[in-house]
C-alpha cells in the first residue's frame, strides 16, 4: 500500500522530480531509522552487556548501573526511541506531502501555460 499524494499517479511519479522527491523521502527515513537502531543496540546490548562491568562501577537508585540499563534502561530507551521515530516521522510525512503537493500545483501551472 503506498500513499499518492493529490493528483498523484504513475504517470507522475515517472518526473524527475517527483522521483527525486520520493527517493529524499525514503533517504532521510532509512537514515532515521539506522541512527535510532544504532542508538537502541548501543543502549541495549552495549550499556546492558558489553559495557556492564565497567558501568557496574556506578550505582543508580542503590542498583549497579549496567545492571539498570540490563533491566530498566534499555527499555525505556526502547519507548523513547519509539517516540522520537513517531515524531519525527510525523514531520518527515509532512514536509514530504507539502512537497509533492508544491510540485503538482508547479506542473498544473506549467501544463496550464502563461
Amino acid at each position: 500500500m503506498s500513499f499518492e499524494g493529490p493528483s498523484f499517479g504513475e504517470a507522475a511519479t515517472r518526473d524527475p522530480r517527483v522521483r527525486a522527491c520520493i527517493d529524499r523521502y525514503w533517504r532521510r527515513n532509512v537514515a532515521l531509522m539506522a541512527a535510532l537502531l544504532f542508538v537502541w543496540a548501543i543502549v541495549g546490548l552495549g550499556c546492558g552487556v558489553l559495557f556492564a562491568d565497567v558501568l557496574n562501577r556506578f550505582r543508580l537508585g542503590g542498583f549497579p548501573l549496567g545492571f539498570w540499563f540490563a533491566q530498566q534502561g534499555s527499555i525505556l530507551t526502547f519507548v523513547v526511541l519509539i517516540l522520537v521515530y513517531a515524531a519525527a516521522m510525523a514531520k518527515l510525512d509532512r514536509d514530504h506531502h507539502e512537497e509533492l503537493v508544491a510540485l503538482a500545483e508547479d506542473a498544473s501551472r506549467e501544463a496550464s501555460g502563461p
